[in-house]
């Protein structure tokens, strides 16, 4: 395998031992394809960042450690590669971690193992738990920065959090329902990912209290829990489904949304209004298709652009930032998609 970089700079982007790096390197047995993937995705991050290093400054590895459905964590990591060329201070280079699906124990190691390796700063998305926050208040005690991601930590000792304001969203969604539905009787669809993830959190809620004051004669038929991907998602709509027979719209917080339409399609219901979060390939077709109406979007470009701005004002590299830094929610339809 040809590369340029040294085995210990491989293992540090990487997050693997040197001996591990050294057997994929060399072609060695008794390597697994998901290591030999985060190798060959190591050395590729480092050829991408070779542009940087010309720039002056610090060197600095920033961590991004996301639970989401692959499609947003594909959009995470497009921004924070634009974003890049921008910083000037100091050459930032990125590591990722990035599942759909990691349980509090996944996600505590993962931090763990950062205090361990060392790092400038932490930018995580996941769920709202006691271990996970005793883990940032590790991070934090080591000097690690850490910022919240579109969802945050209740009393945990981040740095910052950046993102939309997920209660303006829930009433925004709720506001939408009742200019469309007005008086009109029946179910709202409403999906979240994992109820322990607090933005989610703050939009159901949200939500659920401005719809009750608005339009007080739907119910709220709630199958949470679908982790934004197509067979969690399937299970949990599939779940409710007898209930939905008098559907007038859904409230999707946490995607699976081609799921969802298919299901709706395939049981005949016809919700008059739908609603879904982030401009994403799916729901960018599903625009286009007729089968959404409004996508609360915001832009994850100006999301790290805050992110890096953080980290970079805690090493004094920057101006100084506010604890929470809220990207403006735009209303994206059929007829104002961007192209």
């Amino acid at each position: 395998m040809t590369h340029r970089f040294p085995l210990k700079e491989i293992a540090r982007q990487s997050g693997l031992g040197t001996a591990t790096v050294d057997r994929v390197i060399n072609h060695r047995a008794h390597v697994s394809p998901q290591t030999r993937a985060r190798v060959l995705a190591a050395i590729d991050e480092l050829s991408r960042q070779e542009a940087q290093l010309s720039a002056r400054g610090r060197r600095m590895f920033f961590d991004f450690v996301i639970e989401a459905p692959t499609r947003f964590s594909r959009e995470v990591r497009a921004a924070v590669e634009a974003i890049l060329p921008e910083v000037t201070s100091a050459v930032c280079r990125p590591r990722f971690l990035m599942q759909e699906v990691m349980n509090p124990d996944e996600v505590s190691t993962a931090l763990r193992r950062i205090v361990k390796r060392g790092s400038q700063g932490v930018c995580l998305k996941a769920r709202d738990l006691p271990a996970i926050r005793e883990s940032v208040d590790l991070l934090v005690n080591a000097g690690i920065p850490v910022v919240t991601l579109v969802t945050d930590l209740t009393g945990s000792s981040r740095l910052a959090y950046v993102g939309l304001d997920n209660q303006t969203a829930g009433r925004t969604a709720a506001y939408l329902m009742g200019q469309m539905l007005g008086t009109r009787a029946g179910s709202v669809l409403a999906t979240t990912s994992n109820t322990r993830f607090l933005g989610e959190e703050e939009r159901q809620t949200a939500f659920t209290q401005s719809l009750a004051s608005l339009c007080p004669n739907l119910r709220i038929v709630d199958a949470s829990g679908g982790s934004g991907i197509a067979y969690e998602t399937a299970r949990a709509v599939g779940d409710v489904i007898d209930k939905l027979g008098d559907i007038c719209a859904v409230y999707s917080m946490g995607g699976g949304n081609q799921t969802i339409t298919q299901l709706l399609d395939r049981n005949n219901l016809r919700p008059h209004i739908f609603i879904a979060h982030d401009l994403d390939q799916d729901n960018r077709s599903l625009l286009q298709m007729g089968k959404i109406n409004f996508v609360l979007h915001h832009d994850l470009y100006q999301d790290m652009h805050n992110v890096f701005r953080a980290f970079l004002h805690h090493h004094k590299l920057g101006p100084a930032c506010a604890e929470r830094m809220l990207t403006n929610i735009q209303l994206v339809t059929p007829a104002n998609l961007p192209s």
